[in-house]
């Protein structure tokens, strides 16, 4: 027998999420009741005037064809369009956005794109899976950032240990991957954070890259600000965009990067070996819903507010202290001190087995998240309540009321 080596994959490490998984099914088929918290998966449906124009125009034979990669013209304007309504900021729809089918899609190929063997690149821990592995995929030599101090998100430190981890880094790094409003932790910058990291961006060569997934789904008044609206970031920067979160259309696959055209065109060749773009009547549907009514991300928007308010006033009232997220459809909190020593994974097996609750193990985010569990706010507040209800049963099972963190 061949013995086919998959050097690549050997770099990845097992699929934490994917035991969670497997042991929620197992409870689901013996009958069980499981509240699912885990998958940061919308479970609101797409706004009706969007399906209804992905169906009119996927009866048009036209359509059926393939498309651009680097997206339909009026989709990238509509883009345009929606970061000068929402940001002030001017994009050319030609040089300076490009379509991805999704945003996963767009970050793993720009790290082919920019990436050589070896290269350093700097990403924040803990992190959404795709962030550090993109670059690992491409062969780039990820340096992880802890984004978080013992008392939490402190946009100065955060700051200085960027700028500590570049300076004793050599080779230099060449890649800043951010994200904020930040999954999984729920960290938020406002701009003056931007201003500076842009100052040592072009001070240094540093290309910045920043996945804004979270722009609409903010709350208590905190808006996610753009790094655009900082001068000269599109020296220096691409930002990732998805209609993911915003319009719950996370299985339709649109995002976009846009920013710096040299990287925009640079990632389109890539991409035009690679792919055709998405579905042309997705592409149709996208614009009405970037360019139509808007009433939908308002509503949605106040959905995760108050799934929000259940959950963390729920936790906090049988003594699970949570702070409130200000933004993104997630809560991440720290684990009980009382159960902090099983660590992440075991305590998540815990919730479901005994709360009946499905949630996300920090350690499945990176090395410096295993004292967490994240919370998705993808089950309505009737369900919410019930998981609050389950949890506090596991507690209690362990002998636990009223717990301190």
């Amino acid at each position: 027998m061949p013995n086919f080596q998959f050097a690549r994959i050997d770099r990845l490490p097992p699929y934490v999420f994917a035991v969670v998984n497997d042991l929620k099914t197992k409870l689901r088929r013996a009958g069980e009741d499981i509240v699912d918290l885990g998958m940061g998966n919308p479970d609101l449906p797409t706004p009706k005037h969007i399906v209804d124009k992905l169906c009119e125009a996927a009866k048009n034979p036209r359509n059926h064809r393939y498309s651009q990669t680097k997206g339909l013209f009026k989709l990238r304007e509509a883009l345009a369009l929606w970061y000068k309504r929402k940001y002030n900021v001017d994009l050319d729809p030609e040089t300076e956005v490009i379509t991805t089918i999704g945003s996963k899609e767009g970050l793993a190929h720009l790290a082919l794109t920019l990436v050589n063997p070896g290269d350093v690149v700097m990403v924040p821990t803990p992190a959404y899976p795709i962030h550090p592995y993109s670059f690992i995929i491409a062969g780039g030599d990820v340096r992880s950032i802890p984004l978080l101090t013992d008392d939490g998100f402190d946009e100065d430190a955060f700051l200085e240990s960027i700028i500590k981890a570049y300076k004793e880094s050599w080779p230099r790094p060449k890649v800043l991957l951010l994200n904020f409003p930040h999954n999984p932790t729920t960290a938020c910058v406002d701009i003056k954070f931007f201003e500076k990291i842009v100052d040592f961006a072009r001070e240094n060569n540093l290309l910045l890259i920043q996945d804004l997934a979270y722009s609409e789904i903010s709350f208590d008044d905190y808006v996610p600000p753009s790094i655009f609206q900082v001068k000269g970031a599109k020296d220096v920067a691409v930002e990732f965009y998805s209609l993911s979160k915003t319009y719950s259309m996370a299985g339709w696959r649109v995002g976009f990067a846009a920013g710096n055209k040299d990287v925009i065109h640079a990632l389109y060749r890539m991409k035009s070996y690679l792919d055709y773009g998405m579905f042309q009547p997705i592409q149709i549907a996208a614009i009405i819903a970037l360019k139509g009514d808007q009433s939908c991300v308002e509503e949605y928007r106040k959905i995760y507010e108050k799934r929000r308010d259940v959950l963390v006033n729920g936790l906090n009232r049988i003594g699970w202290h949570v702070e409130k997220p200000k933004a993104t459809m997630f809560v991440w909190a720290k684990i009980p001190e009382k159960f902090r020593s099983m660590g992440s994974l075991e305590f998540s097996k815990m919730l479901l087995l005994d709360g009946k609750v499905a949630v996300s193990p920090g350690i499945g985010f990176g090395e410096y998240g295993d004292e967490y569990v994240r919370f998705a706010l993808v089950e309505n507040e009737l369900r919410i309540k019930q998981a609050v209800r389950g949890i506090k049963r596991a507690f209690e099972k362990y002998g636990l009321r009223n717990i301190n963190v």
